[in-house]
């Protein structure tokens, strides 16, 4: 699991990459958040080489992955992922094929695209919330009990009224994956409006300082300082 295209093209087909190592016939997993069109070329090189690729990125944050309870979202033969399945069972409370090489890349950059513009949008909303004099506390319950509240907008907005971005997700990496979500929509002739907007948000934060932060940090330069 690595954090880009680039580095997962170097940790494949780098001069001491994993596919001039691998054996003839055996499986290769890969579980970075990265876009169908790399997928599509490393199968590519894999099927030269008479190797067996499954994209298989996962859903779940830190805790999950230390607790084994991440869902990992398939790509590929349905045969080779029996093969793999026990070592993805040892990781994972679920495990999802969801069609060809390259599904299971482009289903976790919708996830993406959808967790990132909610955080973003939080963030305006928190910003909002402090700059007009509005009781917070009181604010925060009613978003997060009412319509807009979800699993996401309750944590992360704990997080943001404490101010604590111990990172469960890297911010600079959900500015990578909105930035690859729309180029991937655009391949099908999808504008992905907001996308672009939270993107621009995670932008400004990275650079703001808040990188290496968890991502509830992108909220940080809409404060006043």
């Amino acid at each position: 699991m690595l954090s880009d295209d680039d580095a997962s093209r170097t940790a494949w087909t780098g001069e001491k990459g994993a596919l001039n190592g691998a054996k003839q016939g055996a499986v290769l997993i890969e579980s970075s958040t990265i876009t169908p069109a790399w997928i599509a070329e490393l199968s590519g090189f894999a099927s030269e080489r008479k190797l067996h690729l499954l994209d298989a990125p996962v859903t779940g944050s830190r805790l999950q992955a230390e607790g084994g309870q991440l869902i990992f979202l398939v790509g590929g033969d349905s045969g080779v992922l029996e093969r793999a399945r026990p070592v993805l069972a040892a990781m994972s409370k679920e495990i999802v094929l969801l069609g060809p090489i390259g599904s299971g890349a482009r289903m976790k950059l919708i996830n993406n695209f959808l967790a990132g513009v909610q955080v973003a949008s939080l963030a305006e909303a928190m910003a909002w919330i402090e700059r007009s004099g509005l009781d917070r506390e009181q604010s925060m319950k009613i978003l997060c009990n009412g319509a807009p509240g979800s699993p996401l907008i309750n944590t992360i907005s704990a997080r943001m009224v404490a101010g604590t971005y111990d990172v469960n997700f890297l911010l600079s990496l959900m500015r990578k994956d909105l930035h690859y979500a729309g180029a991937d929509a655009a391949t099908l002739a999808i504008e992905l409006h907001t996308a672009k907007a939270a993107e621009g948000r995670f932008v400004d934060a990275v650079s703001g300082g808040y990188g290496n932060k968890d991502m509830s940090a992108v909220v940080e330069p809409l404060r006043p300082k």
